[in-house]
Order: structure tokens, then C-alpha cells, then sequence
């Protein structure tokens, strides 16, 4: 085969990111200034990471955000406060709570306090109710992102089999019913797989297009992909690494250099899936703005 596309999330979120730029000014001509709350609970070392990157690219583009840390130990009283003040505070069109919490945190209690015209995610259940049936609203970031992506790739679903390894609330259960849908970036047949699916690997065989969103590192080999295959790797990890100044480095849930042989394109860990995630929460949050006068 021949070299394998690699899909380059950077270049393509930077053509999203520009792509809003008139719906931006447009706003700040209106006096708007669109604004995004951040919650992150806890020093999760790849929760903070994301939230720096997200900082850094509400400041590029001159949107305003604000992140409210609170200690990990912080109890469920303590989050759903803060949560609710904000619901109440105009500045801030948006409000994401950073996900994972601590596990002693009722992550759906959390998630159903966030008011759903500011659900900068997308994962409240009345916007996910409405994205299964079709109605506008915000969609959940990375789902929406990997959509962005084989959008600006010119890799059409249409028809395609499209196998999900993953059926988490956020990404794998939305990108397959996104990708089922009657739509420009949809009308694929999905296979949604998991933990307890027989003959794993023999399914995602048979995937034109192969979504590995399951959050285990390099689980997925050569045996898993047919050639030809276009593989979307969600996962993003940190593994000890003792040749690398930091100790660690970061992969996603494919074997990137196992697989590459065999696929027509593939998105790299990190600069893939990740910067697709910050432009739609952009895009979610220019969205609520618009709709919130």
C-alpha cells in the first residue's frame, strides 16, 4: 500500500477555528463576548493538560474563560454549588465541567446541574436527547470533532461500515448515533463494540471505518484493521518511558506503528482527536452565546 493519509487534527482544528471567526465578530459587534466556564475538581494530570490547552485557545481567538479549581477531596454539595452559581452568572455562556471526577463524585447528578443552554459539552440528556433525534443544539465536543474531521479529510461515512470500540456516554455512544443518522456526515452502518463483545478483533476486521475510543493503550493492533481501513484513535494515554526527559509519553488506543501499513489513513496521538475537542467546545460556546439573546 501505499503511505497512509495522517490525519493532521492541528492544521484541520485550525481551519475550524478560522472557519468561526465571522460568527465571533459578529457577536462582539452585538457587544457579545462569549464566555466559558471551566469546573475542573481534583489535579488529574490530563484534565489539567486539557484545560491548559483550552485556555490557550479561548485567549488566541479573544473569547473570554475563567477555570474554578476545587480540591479533589471536594464533596458533591461543594461541586453542584458552584455549578449552580454559574448557571445563574451572564458572563459565561458556557459551562464545562471537566470529566473525569473523583470516583467518590456522582458525575450524572453534577452533569443534570448544568443548566442545558449552557452545556458548553454537550453531554446534558436533554442535548443528547436532542441530538439522537436530529433536533440542533450543541453536540458533544469529541464526537463532533471526529465528524470535523473526516469532513475535512473528504473521507465520506456515507455507506460505510463503521465499527466504535467504546460505548461510553461521551464518545463512543454519540459518534455512533451521529453516524447513523440521515445526514451529510452520516448514513454509515455502526457496530458499537465493548468490553463484553465476542471476536473482538474479527468485527473491527470487517470496519471500512474503525473508531477505537475504549481507554486502553495501544490495545489495538494489525489484527484488528483491514487494509485500507480509515482509523480514528480517540485514546490518549500516558506510559512510563524511560528514554524520554519527562519519563512518559503519550499514546493512543492504537498501535500507531503496528497498524500504519495497513490503513488508507490514521490519526496520530497526540494531534489528532485532541485539538478537534477544543475547536467544537469553541464552536459550542459561540453556539450558546448566539442563542442565549
Amino acid at each position: 500500500m501505499s503511505e497512509p493519509i495522517i490525519i493532521d487534527g492541528v492544521a484541520i482544528s485550525q481551519q475550524v477555528l478560522e472557519s468561526l471567526q465571522p460568527r465571533i465578530q459578529k457577536l462582539k459587534s452585538r457587544g457579545i463576548l462569549p464566555g466559558l466556564a471551566v469546573v475542573l475538581v481534583g489535579d488529574d494530570p490530563s484534565s489539567q493538560s486539557y484545560v491548559r490547552m483550552k485556555t490557550k485557545t479561548f485567549a488566541k481567538y479573544e473569547l473570554f474563560s475563567e477555570t474554578f479549581y476545587l480540591p479533589e477531596n471536594s464533596d458533591l454539595d461543594s461541586v453542584l454549588k458552584i455549578v449552580k452559581d454559574l448557571n445563574s452568572r451572564p458572563e459565561f455562556n458556557g459551562i464545562l465541567v471537566q470529566l473525569p471526577l473523583p470516583t467518590h463524585l456522582d458525575e450524572m447528578q453534577v452533569i443534570l446541574a448544568i443548566d442545558p443552554d449552557k452545556d458548553a459539552d454537550g453531554i446534558h440528556p436533554l442535548n443528547l436527547g436532542k441530538m439522537v433525534l436530529g433536533v440542533k443544539g450543541p453536540l458533544p465536543c469529541t464526537p463532533h470533532g471526529i465528524l470535523m474531521l473526516l469532513k475535512y479529510s473528504n473521507i465520506n461515512p456515507k455507506g460505510k461500515h463503521v465499527v466504535v470500540i467504546g460505548r461510553s456516554n461521551i464518545v463512543g455512544k454519540p459518534i455512533a448515533n451521529l453516524l447513523m443518522q440521515k445526514c451529510e456526515l452520516g448514513d454509515a452502518t455502526v457496530t458499537v463494540c465493548h468490553s463484553r463483545t465476542q471476536n473482538l478483533a474479527a468485527i473491527a476486521r470487517q470496519a471500512d471505518i474503525l473508531i477505537a475510543a475504549l481507554g486502553k493503550p495501544e490495545f489495538i493492533d494489525h489484527t484488528f484493521v483491514k487494509e485500507g481501513a480509515v482509523v480514528i484513535d480517540v485514546g490518549i494515554s500516558r506510559v512510563e518511558d524511560s528514554t524520554t526527559p519527562k519519563g512518559y509519553r503519550l499514546v493512543g488506543d492504537v498501535n500507531f506503528d503496528d497498524v500504519r501499513d495497513l490503513v488508507s489513513a490514521i490519526t496520530p496521538v497526540p494531534g489528532g482527536v485532541g485539538p478537534m475537542t477544543r475547536a467544537m467546545l469553541v464552536a459550542n460556546t459561540l453556539y450558546l452565546a448566539e442563542n442565549s439573546v
